[in-house]
């Protein structure tokens, strides 16, 4: 189920909010600009699991959202769980990659297909953590200042959209505020 934490950009450790209700996080994102939506899961994501397979599961609701918001690029990013160092590097690679603050020129998009993931958007003086899972279709307009972490062992797969071919483009912004705020894992297990 969804999470979001909301903490003070100066105060890490103080929890302003912290909920799984559904309703309570697309109202509190709603307000900030971002949009949480949700699609039914389409069957399991395996190591067997391609791109291409889970891009036709959600044809339908790729294709109108397309449509809908004048996205012209769809890719699949998928990280599953290996018992190789070889994978263990990849995963710790990819997961620092996304753990500074950055923004981007145009809206990220993102559907969970499965997994979780937590997307920490800086808005003015607040940091929302959204955990997200299968089934979530996360908005974040363009200009947002965020971060991302897939955990320590990473397992997501997430269709993004894009309105040019390098809307994935990160912009970062030098500050250091992602390295105060606790992790993915410190977030699950905090909320029990």
């Amino acid at each position: 189920m969804t999470l979001l934490q909301v903490m003070p950009e100066d105060a890490p450790g103080t929890v302003l909010l912290r909920t799984r209700d559904e309703a309570a996080i697309a109202d509190a994102l709603a307000a900030r600009g971002v949009r949480l939506r949700h699609w039914p899961t389409r069957g399991p994501v395996t190591e067997g699991t391609t791109g291409d397979d889970v891009l036709a599961r959600y044809r339908a609701e790729v294709d109108a959202l397309c449509a809908a918001e004048a996205l012209r690029l769809v890719d699949v990013a998928q990280l599953l769980p290996e018992d190789t160092e070889e994978w263990r590097k990849r995963a710790a690679d990819a997961r620092g990659a996304f753990l500074e603050e950055h923004r981007h020129a145009e809206n990220e998009i993102r559907f969970f297909a499965h997994g979780t993931g937590c997307f920490y958007l800086h808005l003015d003086d607040r940091v929302y953590a959204v955990v997200c899972e299968a089934g979530d279709l996360l908005s974040v307009p363009a200009g947002t200042r965020h971060w991302f972490d897939m955990g320590p062992v990473p397992e997501f797969c997430a269709i993004r959209f894009f309105e040019e071919e390098d809307g994935w483009v990160g912009d970062f912004t030098g500050d250091p505020i992602a390295g105060r705020f606790p992790r993915l894992d410190d977030l699950l297990a905090a909320a029990g």
